[in-house]
């Protein structure tokens, strides 16, 4: 008999209203399944963009039989000492004293001291499960997971891993959410200048000494959310769609999937280390979530900021506050009258709501815990906050940049004398690719330099600072030359120069700050994505506001004629399914820079989850 295929949920907006704890899918989740023969049985899965319909291919690779789903999966590395939830699914009931699993043949209650629950219908399906919240292996080496009901087995196999000595009293890394190759290359032209072939200057993190190319596929798909990614570099576990810091399982109850104990909450738990993060987008979307919470749908905003008050992490800052402010407030998203910010504060928060104030409380020596919270949703970036006034920079002029928010993080994190772990993410990066809008997506990149730079200052004369600096996930964005507006031609299309005709683009050279003032000039960077829905390019910067290049009708999505109207553009067919407004993230491998003490275990290829192996090895963890 057949388990039912499990429906991934789809990566949601972070605009998205928070969804409720239940997921309405089909009693099973999709997993990787072992078959009784040992063979791996695979499935995949589409599911339309914001349709309620879900359309489900299953592509089975035998009809055996399939046996026991067991989490964490087959090939998991543990490091030794880690908390992790360990999860036997039964595609069928099955009589609890037929029930046998064992660790290197031995039972598994003896080997982590408690025997797991029997769930004999679970979901209220005709389907059992045995769970064990919190199990542990201290010991490293190979463990072989064996699971039968007495018709069919399973099993799965295991590393558990410890660091060596420490290297690092303190981690900090820089997630470029969605940030590709083309990001860095177009954010080291606009900021550095480029003549006769050479630069003019290097960013910081194209002097970072270690580089290595990352994988960032999940448990379900080849191609990763931001959720499932980051939690591979918090957990050292792969996950799936849309999960943070849990394996995807046949739960209804999006918070009690199989959890896996994060890196903040290890160093906290084994070190008294200090954590901090920092984000421009939301403090509860994915990447930033991915350090403190657990949850199967990445969009349940409100749990979210209740685990966020519960996991006792020092700093926060970013956006987001819509999910803190009572039912009422104008803005807010809470479906009560709780007020969370009083919340933080009754655990000793001092908040900070702009630059002003954030400055004020890093300086305040006897800060240490600190929360800002800048706007209700995402931050704006640099390109609208300093040159355009786009965005919602009129109803929040003083939101700090990310350097700003790094530099007081970077204060109150330093009077913890045990260390501390810094999560910072340039998340609209990700936000500005998605809709096509590569020159605000380049000025994050931008941004992500300068708060490197700083980090990197900081740490320079300490030797005691690993600094990693890696994409959670790339986008298909490529540049191919540049656009002249004097070329002749009769549409935009005709000006664009590749090769010699290319030549080089006349952006002024950089302020200050290192952006050039402005990117509306006549001879501009060529660059397209790979992905895209129907939509029209338009061969020119989007000086009103983030690119819109879809909008919806009826049921699916259309070129936004708004752009189609522009002298010159050119209407395009997109290659997405037409339920999709935007383009979608790459399967590509990342690029990943490290710099300081432990930072030289990082070369040549490596999947995501071994960044947190990196990490953890880096402090010591798991002795």
């Amino acid at each position: 008999m057949r388990g039912e295929a499990r429906r991934p949920l789809r990566d949601v907006p972070e605009s998205a209203a928070p969804a409720r704890h239940e997921i309405l899918t089909t009693p099973a989740q999709p997993r990787i399944r072992r078959l009784v023969s040992g063979r791996i049985q695979p499935e995949t899965f589409m599911r339309r963009h914001h349709l309620a319909t879900l359309a489900v291919m299953a592509v089975l690779a035998a009809p055996a039989v399939q046996a026991q789903t067991i989490f964490p999966v087959d090939r998991a590395e543990i490091l030794a000492g880690s908390r992790f939830d360990l999860k036997v699914e039964f595609p069928g009931l099955v009589a609890a004293d037929r029930v046998a699993v064992t660790v290197n043949g031995r039972p598994v209650a003896g080997v982590f001291g408690r025997a797991p629950d029997f769930i004999e219908r679970e979901n209220d399906q005709p389907a059992s499960s045995i769970v064990l919240r919190d199990a542990s292996l201290a010991t490293p080496g190979v463990y072989n997971l064996r699971a039968t009901d007495g018709e069919h087995t399973a099993s799965v196999t295991w590393e558990v891993y410890a660091g060596g000595q420490r290297q690092a009293r303190n981690v900090i890394l820089f997630v470029g959410d969605g940030m590709t190759v083309a990001n860095v290359t177009a954010a080291r032209i606009l900021s550095r200048g480029i003549s006769e072939g050479r630069y003019n200057g290097r960013l910081v993190i194209d002097g970072f000494p270690v580089m290595a190319t990352v994988g960032t596929s999940g448990v379900d798909s080849i191609a990763t959310d931001s959720a499932n990614s980051a939690a591979a570099y918090n957990t050292g576990h792969k996950s799936g769609v849309n999960a943070l810091n849990v394996y995807p399982s046949r739960a209804r109850d999006t918070l009690a999937h199989p959890r896996v104990e994060t890196l903040a909450q290890i160093v906290q738990r084994t070190r008294g280390m200090s954590v901090g993060v920092v984000t421009n987008t939301e403090i509860q979307d994915a990447t930033p979530a991915a350090v403190f919470a657990h949850t199967r749908r990445r969009s349940d905003y409100l749990p979210i900021t209740d685990q966020m008050l519960a996991s006792g992490v020092d700093v926060l800052m970013g956006g987001g506050s819509a999910s803190l402010l009572p039912q009422g407030t104008p803005g807010s998203r809470r479906r009560d009258q709780r007020n969370m910010l009083d919340a933080f504060r009754q655990q000793g928060y001092v908040f900070a709501e702009d630059a002003g104030s954030l400055a004020e409380a890093a300086a305040q020596t006897g800060t240490r815990r600190l929360l800002g919270l800048f706007n209700l949703s995402n931050m704006d970036g640099p390109l609208d906050r300093f040159y355009l006034r786009r965005g919602t920079v009129e109803r929040f002029p003083n939101q700090p940049d990310l350097t700003e928010q790094v530099r007081a993080a970077l204060q109150v994190l330093e009077r913890n004398p045990g260390g501390f772990y810094l999560m910072v993410e340039s998340g609209l990066i990700d936000k500005d690719n998605h809709p096509l809008d590569w020159e605000r997506s380049v000025y994050n990149t931008i941004m992500l330099d300068n708060a490197v730079r700083v980090a990197r200052d900081w740490a320079a004369d300490r030797n005691d600072t690993m600094i990693v600096v890696v994409p959670d996930h790339t986008h298909g964005m490529a540049i191919i030359g540049t656009v002249d507006d004097n070329r002749p031609g009769r549409d935009m299309r005709e000006r664009v120069g590749t090769y010699a005709e290319a030549g080089f683009p006349n952006y002024p050279p950089a302020d200050a700050r290192g952006y050039p003032p402005s990117v509306d000039v006549s001879r501009r960077l060529a660059v397209f994505y790979a992905a895209y829905p129907d939509y029209c390019e338009t061969f020119r910067p989007s000086l009103d506001g983030q690119r819109v290049p879809a909008v919806r009708q009826g049921e699916n999505y259309v070129a936004n004629e708004d752009l189609c109207r522009q002298a010159g553009s050119l209407r395009r067919e997109g290659n997405m399914p037409r339920s999709v407004n935007q383009g979608v993230h790459a399967v590509d491998d990342g690029i990943l820079r490290a710099w300081g003490p432990g930072s030289e275990r990082f070369h040549g290829f490596v999947d995501n989850t071994y960044v947190f192996r990196g990490m953890a090895e880096a402090l010591g963890l798991g002795q």
